[in-house]
């Protein structure tokens, strides 16, 4: 779990000022908190190819985070083939942290802010966090653009039912666009036809 790395104040994501406070203590039972303030999840902002790096540092300190990673096939200039690990959200790790502990996570090279506004960094649902993290290994995931339009599902069955996106289809079979709106950043998961159903308005087929 988090625990309190000092540091200096630093500008959230549209360059207000975080206000520092003091330390914070963890309990027996997992919760980070300080008085009756719980630890979230909350999206960090990190330098260009600096998520691994900053995913290490963090861990190094303790602090609980996530960084979603997918596996693809990639080219070198030699003209080798390797399969790689990359970010699914590009430029974003998540933290789980009682706000109080900010800047011992805005202290760690390569982290840039918290995405939020100059009154303070928003959390995240915990049910999106937790469907990621536990169905991540289980299917295959892939970055895709952000979408804000299109046809609404929902997955009703298996280990990803009760989440909403939207429905692309591929050469390869169905897959659902699922949205981390805070972020503005999506990944596309595959899904079988039977595993969802409609719940916005009529079909509309979105190019891959």
């Amino acid at each position: 779990m988090a625990t309190l790395i000092g540091g200096a104040p630093h500008l959230s994501e549209d360059g207000g000022a975080l206000q520092q406070s003091d330390k914070s203590t963890i309990d027996y039972r997992g919760s980070v908190h300080l008085g009756h303030t719980l630890a979230h999840w909350y999206a960090l902002r990190t330098h260009p190819r600096h998520e691994k790096r900053v995913l290490e540092d963090l861990r190094f300190r303790s602090v609980e985070s996530f960084l979603p990673l997918y596996e693809t096939l990639r080219r070198w200039k030699n003209g080798c083939k390797a399969r790689v690990e990359l970010p699914l959200f590009p430029g974003y790790v998540f933290v789980k942290i009682n706000l109080r502990e900010r800047f011992g996570v805005l202290s760690v090279p390569g982290a840039i802010s918290l995405v939020g506004s100059a009154s303070g960094a928003w959390p995240l649902p915990d049910s999106e966090m937790l469907y990621l993290r536990d169905n991540l290994m289980s299917r295959k995931f892939e970055p895709h653009p952000y979408l804000t339009v299109g046809q609404k599902v929902r997955i009703r069955s298996g280990p990803l039912a009760g989440l909403t996106g939207f429905l692309v289809r591929y050469a390869g079979g169905l897959r659902v666009v699922l949205s981390v709106d805070l972020i503005r950043q999506s990944a596309s998961v595959e899904v079988e036809a039977d595993d969802v159903e409609g719940i916005g308005p009529a079909p509309t087929e979105l190019a891959a």
